[in-house]
């Protein structure tokens, strides 16, 4: 299989530019003429929706929230990031594009990642024109602040709040757009399977939530903007409604699927306190500008945080690298406090978490400054553990996040299927191994109001207008697919829950594939997996029937879904040896304990193709190619 990156040529700073034009264009007329699926509507889908219906075109979006203001976007709580170097302090295009480069460990394509950063600035003015409120600094400009793997503030925020009031933006513009009829709004739908006629993707099959009706659509040209797949942890930051089955269905029907081993784990959320916990809470990483994360100096010190001196403290971040300090990529920042951890300097009742203290910046600024930047994030905090964060340090660990996997996709954002277009957290451009900070509001609005609307124009003057109708033998084998399985899990009737299934995956990807992995527990999941997804299909019990309300058939179905997708991330972590960014091979790692990457080998995107269910995948490499960065050992030292 052939991977056109569909990169323009040309010098790195003029190639969107030039593609934009190079690009064909439908004529306001025609954008008439043309349908768009949507699915999902948080920053990337909801962006999108809404700017491609203001151009003309016809749009039929789908969610399965009762909302699109209830999208996932709005838990992302500390900022965006944008090259507008408001603070003078040496920000730039190129220093936005070079540190997400070097954040992702370079294992990203150069020309999307610039794109990414050239783009930036535009966000803030389209969000800023919307209304959403960032914060500002006394003269009126907009404030900023850092984040992880960054020397300088390029970070704009609405306090602890900014996913929400970006989503809200977006959701202003998308509902003005519904109310002029130019978006049909379909919520409460989930997508089941992706169609293809002729090689093309062009509709969907949903399962209406409420009363279990199986229905297609058909369309021009299919958007997949579904977020990513941290729940196959079952304990992560994500919601929990969020699931890789949209992305799943389009990778069996073809579509490769890039990078899955890179997950991102985030190195501030409130420790796990038992094992009745569903879900984690992250806390934003905006609190590291201002917060010291430490440990005690001595094993199974117990004494409570207040009563450890100074100089019995270790603020192991800041001793080793004190150029970034707490600001310190994610994946360092977790690995980091795993490393005390295991070392039995862990705090709190599991011994599974590091301080966060804020009595320094108390102190230094007074505890209304810190109220005001961080406010509703230390609420947050004390109404989950019942402890105040102003007189005792937070208590955080490591927890699944992001992934910066997903669906591969060109310069176009358009998948290996023709007409299949990708944006936002579900496919895999621009974060390389590892993603900074504040850089997802970024890809997500970049996508959906800057990128997208170009480049699936490109696609629609080419192919032409006027889908197949739904009465095609295509979708009525989607459709059929769809049933038998619904129908499969509804028959089982065994003991177990889809829960308890999800919950014991959960298990094995974390202790396996999560923050550290090696050639041998990658094996042991490779045999561990398949027998569970065995037991799933003969002992999973599923109560209701399909034509109600049924959340248990829908949790079954995602859970399926990932019992299947869970062996696509671990060939893809067994077969990369090397470490780079979040992926950390335990057997490649430099003396201090940092990642090794092995740029000889590895210097691709690893794009793996559907060979049936229990089959190893194929393996296709885009290779990467660097001509403006020069590749180095990382570090932040």
């Amino acid at each position: 299989m052939k991977l056109d990156s569909k990169i323009p040529s040309g010098p790195l700073a003029e190639k969107w530019t030039k593609h934009k034009f190079d690009l064909k264009l439908v004529s306001p007329a025609n954008k008439r003429k043309y349908k768009i699926i949507i699915v999902g509507t948080g920053l990337a889908g909801g962006s999108a929706a809404a700017t491609l219906a203001e151009l003309g075109y016809n749009v039929s979006v789908f969610c399965y929230q009762d909302s699109p203001r209830r999208a996932h976007s709005i838990a992302a709580q500390g900022g965006i990031n944008a090259a507008k170097n408001y603070q003078n302090d040496g920000d730039s295009v190129w220093r936005l594009f070079y540190d997400t480069i070097k954040g992702g460990d370079f294992r990203s394509r150069e020309a999307n990642t610039y794109r990414l950063a050239e783009v930036s600035s535009n966000i803030i003015d389209q969000c800023v024109a919307q209304g959403v409120p960032f914060a500002r600094e006394y003269g009126g400009l907009l404030a900023n602040r850092s984040f992880g793997g960054a020397q300088v503030s390029r970070t704009f925020y609405a306090r602890g709040q900014t996913g929400q009031q970006l989503l809200l933006g977006a959701y202003s513009a998308l509902s003005r757009q519904i109310g002029k009829g130019q978006v049909k709004m379909f919520p409460r739908s989930e997508m089941l399977e992706l169609v293809v006629v002729d090689g093309h993707a062009k509709g969907i099959v949903v399962r209406n939530m409420i009363t279990g009706e199986i229905t297609s659509h058909s369309a021009d040209a299919i958007v997949l903007a579904t977020g990513g797949y941290g729940n196959v942890f079952y304990l992560s930051t994500n919601a929990k409604g969020c699931n890789v089955t949209a992305a799943y269905r389009a990778y069996k029907q073809g579509a490769l699927f890039a990078n899955p081993c890179y997950t991102q784990i985030h190195p501030t959320c409130i420790p796990k306190s038992g094992d009745y916990q569903s879900k984690l809470t992250l806390m934003s990483e905006s609190l590291r500008n201002d917060g010291r994360i430490w440990v005690p100096k001595k094993k199974g010190d117990t004494r409570p945080p207040n009563e450890i001196p100074e100089d019995e403290r270790d603020y192991y971040l800041e001793r080793k690298y004190p150029s970034f300090g707490n600001l310190a990529p994610r994946d360092i920042s977790s690995r980091s406090a795993k490393e005390v951890c295991d070392e039995g300097r862990g705090v709190g009742e599991t011994g599974q978490g590091v301080y966060l203290d804020f009595s320094d910046a108390i102190k230094r600024l007074g505890e209304d400054v810190i109220r005001d930047r961080y406010g509703n994030l230390f609420q947050m905090y004390e109404r989950i553990t019942g402890e105040d964060p102003y007189k005792v340090p937070m208590r955080i660990y490591p927890a699944s996040h992001y992934t910066m996997g997903g669906l591969w996709v060109d310069y176009n954002l358009e998948s290996n299927i023709p007409g299949l277009f990708v944006i936002g957290e579900a496919n895999f451009s621009d974060h390389g191994a590892n993603r900074l900070g504040a850089s997802a509001l970024m890809q997500g609005l970049a996508d959906g109001y800057f990128v997208l609307p170009y480049t699936i124009g490109n696609y629609l003057a080419r192919a032409g207008y006027g889908p197949p109708g739904t009465d095609h033998a295509e979708f009525k084998r989607g459709e059929s697919e769809a049933q038998n399985k619904i129908k499969k899990l509804l028959s089982i009737n065994g003991k177990r829950s889809a829960d308890s299934f999800h919950r014991e995956l959960g298990n094995i990807m974390w202790e396996y594939c999560g923050m550290a992995r090696n050639e041998a527990g990658l094996k042991k999941a490779l045999e561990l997996i398949p027998a569970l997804r065995e037991e799933f299909w003969q002992n999973v019990k599923v109560a209701g029937e399909n034509e109600e309300l049924n959340q248990s058939l829908e949790l079954a179905g995602r859970v399926a879904d990932f019992l299947e997708f869970a062996e696509i991330m671990c060939w893809d972590a067994l077969t990369r040896e090397e470490s780079c960014g979040a992926h950390f091979r335990e057997e490649y790692q430099t003396e201090e304990g940092e990642a090794l990457r092995n740029d000889k080998k590895y210097a691709y995107v690893s794009c793996w193709e559907y060979k049936g269910v229990g089959a190893k995948p194929e393996l296709h490499k885009e290779p990467l190619e660097f001509e403006n960065v020069e590749l180095a050992t990382r570090s932040y030292k």
